[in-house]
């Protein structure tokens, strides 16, 4: 009897061990730095038996959708208040299964090397989705142009929570993917660390940005009931570990940091 307990033990753990080591994921991430990263993982991963296959985002919020329903297994292009708000909004049930990294959002100028340059009425672009409005909106305060409500939300916020204009500036909200193909409109930009990355805009050519303390790290998503997944835990762990922080550290100098 329990030489024949011991033989289903065995074919059990053999049977989920092949299951674990032939395990294809899809993904669907930004271009940078997403889909870099699950590039410099993928090797590894492979020999852990998890093939990754990359899908690069047209259209992020349907991204979020797939995930939901299991047409993708996991998205890896945003930060958890953004997901946050996805969830609230369109009910999608998606979960945060770890924290990878932070992209410090700046403000640029293509005609400006120094926020003092800045001239009367600047225009400046802004992000127009609420959370990283929110963002963008707190370092415009940080640095002195606009005073803000009390009463702002990282889920609300808008141009109408400036309470005082502290310097004379027009401020644009835009869609993310439009700000970079017209920023030669205007005196000063902000927008998404890797839609900088990705038009190969120097990210030291900041005027101002957040702190490295952001508490907006990037995250890989999944569907809630995926998330003790044996391949969906590998895939994290390889982008949470210390060969990955290295090369973040390394290639990004600065304008992409390792999540805590």
């Amino acid at each position: 009897m329990k030489k024949i307990t011991l033989l289903i033990s065995l074919f059990i753990v053999s049977i989920s061990f092949a299951a674990n080591k032939n395990a294809t994921l899809k993904i669907a991430a930004d271009a940078v730095p997403h889909t870099e990263l699950l590039e410099f993982v993928a090797p590894d991963l492979k020999k852990q038996g998890v093939d990754l296959k990359i899908y690069t985002n047209t259209d992020s919020t349907l991204s979020n959708t797939q995930t939901a329903t299991n047409e993708l297994d996991a998205n890896f292009f945003q930060h958890y208040p953004y997901l946050e708000s996805q969830i609230r909004e369109r009910k999608l049930d998606l979960v945060n299964a770890g924290n990878i990294h932070v992209e410090p959002i700046g403000v640029y100028s293509d005609k400006h090397k120094r926020i003092e340059d800045l001239p009367k009425n600047a225009k400046i672009a802004i992000l127009n989705d609420t959370t990283n409005e929110y963002r963008v909106l707190r370092i415009l305060e940080q640095n002195g142009f606009v005073k803000l409500k009390k009463t702002i939300s990282p889920f609300t916020a808008s141009i109408r929570d400036i309470e005082t204009y502290l310097k004379p500036v027009q401020i644009v909200e835009l869609d993310a993917a439009l700000i970079i193909r017209v920023r030669d409109q205007f005196d000063a930009y902000s927008t998404n660390t890797n839609k900088v990355l990705e038009a190969g805009i120097d990210i030291n050519s900041r005027l101002f940005a957040e702190g490295g303390d952001s508490p907006y790290a990037n995250i890989v998503v999944v569907n809630s009931k995926r998330v003790n997944d044996p391949a969906i835990i590998t895939l994290v762990a390889a982008l949470r570990s210390e060969k990955t922080r290295d090369y973040i550290r390394k290639k990004y100098k600065g304008a992409v940091i390792p999540a805590k």
